[in-house]
């Protein structure tokens, strides 16, 4: 990752964080392969519903695991029956006198949270389930959180932080949903946090924009935080608060007309070019409403794809250029992200 430019690819992960592998409920009593990270994986639960993650490759000859059958929370290789359980021990090798010492697969924590299960891809003595990200608002009744979705983006994962980190390009890829008055010249702030990088601003006596109007308890212009963050090593929270006109602001202060949706995106990277992408949506109104919240998902995961379009093209572009891609003065919350990222990379490595 020595080439911050925006578009330069990149095949060197964070491993010792938790990545979003899966909507938990996907995941049951059946053997489901996966890649995380360039790494083969297979997922499967036991009896007792416990999320297990192991190499998805038999010590012997290299077999997928995936390709055996679970029987007693256990895994049997398809080719010779060496057998494995949750932790990736061999308790079985019908073909042996004994075990092979060496019969060992790689066991990764696993553990469910807010409807996902998250995998731990590092060295799994430093696996804290409590530095999963924390969802403060996430069983408060006064909001809503509709269910984990998902989407396979043909990229590599920093094309879509890039994207995330950039409030402006709404302006453009989104123009009958979230674009609106100010996304495409209101100047940003650009914050480092210890964990990641905010871009934020305010855009002020606006009129709303066409996906939210409707969802709003007030009428006319508004006052618009566009709230854009990603934490490390890939998850991106965006925010957007909406109030009426002349009360928002630095010192906006919550009532009862404002509007806010949080929408946690999970960054997962399957390997160099493709990204598996997770959401939750999150909001302080109309919480009992299932038809609108219906039409939330709907249109959120309708913009998304708009996003999934174009980022999809960019890797492709990219990758067959033979000249450069250049950066502009509203990639630099993403380029300085990317450094961010490659510093701790390094530490990792270096340690």
């Amino acid at each position: 990752m020595n080439d911050q430019r925006v578009g330069a690819n990149s095949s060197v992960f964070l491993r010792n964080a938790w990545y979003v592998a899966a909507i938990s409920d996907t995941v049951g009593q059946a053997l489901q392969p996966i890649r995380l990270l360039g790494t083969s994986l297979v997922l499967y639960r036991t009896a007792s519903g416990e999320p297990v993650a192991l190499e998805d490759a038999c010590p012997h000859r290299k077999l997928p695991l995936s390709m055996g059958r679970l029987t007693d929370d256990c895994v049997e290789c398809g080719y010779h029956g060496l057998t494995f359980n949750a932790q990736g021990q061999c308790v079985a090798a019908p073909t042996q006198e004994r075990i092979p010492s060496s019969a060992v697969v790689r066991s990764y924590p696993a553990k469910d949270r807010y409807g996902l299960l998250w995998i731990w891809m590092g060295d799994a003595d430093l696996a804290d389930e409590n530095s999963i990200l924390t969802i403060d608002t996430y069983d408060d009744p006064g909001w809503h959180t509709t269910g984990g979705d998902s989407l396979t983006v043909h990229c590599n994962y920093l094309y879509l932080t890039d994207n995330l980190l950039d409030p402006s390009h709404v302006a453009w890829v989104h123009r009958s949903s979230f674009a609106g008055e100010g996304t495409a010249n209101v100047p940003l702030q650009i914050d480092e946090t210890e964990d990641g990088l905010v871009v934020t601003r305010w855009i002020r006596d606006s009129e709303p924009p066409p996906f939210y109007k409707p969802l709003l308890k007030f009428t006319g212009k508004c006052d618009r935080l566009q709230h854009y963050e990603v934490r490390f090593p890939s998850i991106a929270i965006n925010k957007g608060v909406y109030c009426p006109a002349g009360r928002g602001g630095p010192d906006w202060v919550p009532d009862d007309e404002s509007y806010e949706m949080i929408s946690f995106n999970f960054l997962t990277p399957a390997d160099e070019n493709t990204t598996m992408y997770f959401w939750l949506q999150h909001r302080n109104t109309d919480i009992d409403d299932d038809a609108l919240t219906k039409e939330i998902a709907a249109g959120a995961k309708g913009a998304f794809e708009e996003d999934k379009v174009v980022l999809e093209a960019v890797h492709r572009g990219i990758a067959a250029s033979t000249t450069r891609p250049i950066n502009l003065g509203l990639d630099a919350a993403a380029v300085r992200f990317r450094k961010l990222l490659e510093d701790r990379i390094s530490r990792e490595t270096d340690d």
